[in-house]
């Protein structure tokens, strides 16, 4: 046991070096979403799994409150809503569950923010063409293993260590640091 907590909290540690680099990374991603809520855009996400409950995480964070009480922020998780999602998985296929969500609800000054540790999630994958179809600015979150979502997004966040739990575990942090500075910049 105590050398499962000491190697957990040592890749952990491994990882935060990682995000260090990704301070301008970070940067980009708030000024981003800062810019879309300010031309009444929404902050779109989408991922899968663990992925998934980080997509709907960082949406309450927007949409509820961080840290500070504001007006609530545009944002939404595209796994939330059950119908749409076993309707387009059964009458087409899972890869366009949320391409076609893009399809049906984004606008040009909303932002798309796929989260991937591997970068190859198809459905994922298609949003962000979609997305790019419909000249919506994309963000990708993703892991060591970069893949092809690394080059079809306009900003890639990437965790470049091999173990899943904390690269999500570093995504959730980027994504907290990103609400606050959002967060600050419509209270001050």
């Amino acid at each position: 046991m105590e050398e499962i907590i000491k190697n957990s909290i040592g890749r952990h540690k491994e990882a935060l070096r990682v995000l260090e680099n990704q301070a301008d990374v970070i940067k980009n991603i708030a000024s981003i979403f800062i810019s879309s809520l300010k031309n009444k855009g929404k902050i779109i996400f989408c991922g899968n799994g663990g992925s998934c409950a980080d997509a709907q995480h960082l949406t309450a964070e927007l949409v509820g409150r961080f840290k500070k009480d504001r007006s609530a922020f545009a944002a939404l998780a595209l796994s939330t809503n059950t119908s749409i999602l076993t309707a387009v998985a059964n009458d087409y296929d899972f890869k366009n569950v949320f391409s076609r969500q893009i399809e049906a609800l984004a606008n040009s000054e909303d932002v798309l923010v796929g989260i991937s540790t591997s970068g190859n999630s198809e459905n994922i994958l298609k949003a962000v063409i979609e997305a790019k179809r419909k000249k919506i600015k994309t963000i990708g979150f993703l892991g060591r293993e970069i893949g092809k979502l690394k080059n079809l997004v306009d900003i890639a966040l990437c965790v470049e260590i091999d173990d899943t739990p904390r690269i999500q575990e570093i995504h959730i942090l980027a994504g907290h640091i990103i609400c606050e500075i959002v967060e600050e910049a419509f209270t001050i």
